[in-house]
């Protein structure tokens, strides 16, 4: 029996545990990070940039968010593509993160406008309610440093120019965290390539459906409202009291978002709630 035979149960224990960790650690390792992984479109972080990855480090946002969508069909449909280890390769150290009691963030970059992040990071509640995120309004009255900044991208190598840096004397906390967010996840067009192509004709199948409408209005109030107004009156989006535009030219807008921060996709509603915003907005009821 081996038990009864230390020197080589040690041996053999020793050599499984080898073939464990070089299947299972040593193989990936080498494996991330070639040339195969490179993605040409992702750019370094600029200063500013990166001056806000050291905010988001500085206040522990990683321990509530995550940065990475797994490949999983519910995740995708969620947050977006999922992510891809070429994303990655100016990231020291990786955010990625275990804990999501806020969203994961890998793709926020885009989704919004910088006038939404501005009004978050200032009150959280006010663009999403219910939201336990803590208040970062002080971050305004925070003007970044630049000889700080100097100083630590000289410690890390970074090549930013003088001139790179100078710039930044105007810029406080807030521009740099919202600098930050809105770069994540946007060096790969994948909002383009998620987009739904719709075939065939769009008819509405809720056209003066009184309950439908109400079924809008509440879903106009949990997921718009914060940038159309209360009243559709606009704020930061355009107002909605006035809509001239045919139903399904509607109902593909709220589909499919408005690129490059205009307004994210609200497709994951599902097609009956999206028809049902369309008849709301329609409807000309406000109340």
């Amino acid at each position: 029996m081996w038990e009864k035979k230390p020197i080589l149960l040690l041996v053999l224990a020793t050599a499984a545990i080898m073939v464990g960790t070089t299947v299972t650690m040593i193989v990936p390792f080498m494996s991330v990070n070639t040339d195969a992984d490179k993605i040409a479109s992702v750019k370094p972080y600029t200063p500013i940039q990166q001056e806000g990855r050291d905010l988001y480090i500085r206040e522990g946002c990683n321990n509530c968010h995550t940065q990475t969508v797994r490949p999983l069909v519910s995740e995708v449909l969620r947050y977006g593509e999922y992510s891809k280890s070429g994303e990655f390769v100016y990231d020291r150290p990786f955010l990625w993160g275990s804990k999501r009691t806020g969203p994961d963030l890998a793709r926020v970059g885009g989704k919004y406008p910088d006038a939404w992040h501005y009004k978050h990071m200032d009150s959280p509640r006010a663009m999403i309610p219910g939201s336990n995120m803590p208040d970062y309004g002080w971050y305004k009255k925070n003007p970044l440093d630049p000889k700080m900044i100097q100083r630590k991208m000289e410690v890390l190598g970074f090549p930013y120019t003088t001139e790179q840096i100078s710039a930044l004397a105007d810029k406080n906390e807030m521009d740099a965290i919202v600098a930050y967010l809105q770069k994540l996840g946007s060096d790969i067009p994948w909002r383009k390539a998620a987009k739904t192509t719709i075939v065939g004709e769009l008819k509405n199948p809720f056209v003066g459906n009184k309950s439908a409408i109400e079924a809008g209005e509440e879903l106009f109030e949990n997921n718009c409202e914060a940038c159309h107004g209360e009243n559709l009156e606009g704020g930061i989006g355009p107002e909605l009291t006035d809509i001239d535009m045919d139903d399904s030219d509607l109902y593909q807008i709220i589909y499919n978002g408005i690129d490059d921060g205009g307004m994210p996709a609200f497709g994951s509603l599902g097609t009956n709630k999206v028809w049902q915003l369309v008849n709301f907005l329609k409807s000309g009821d406000s109340d």
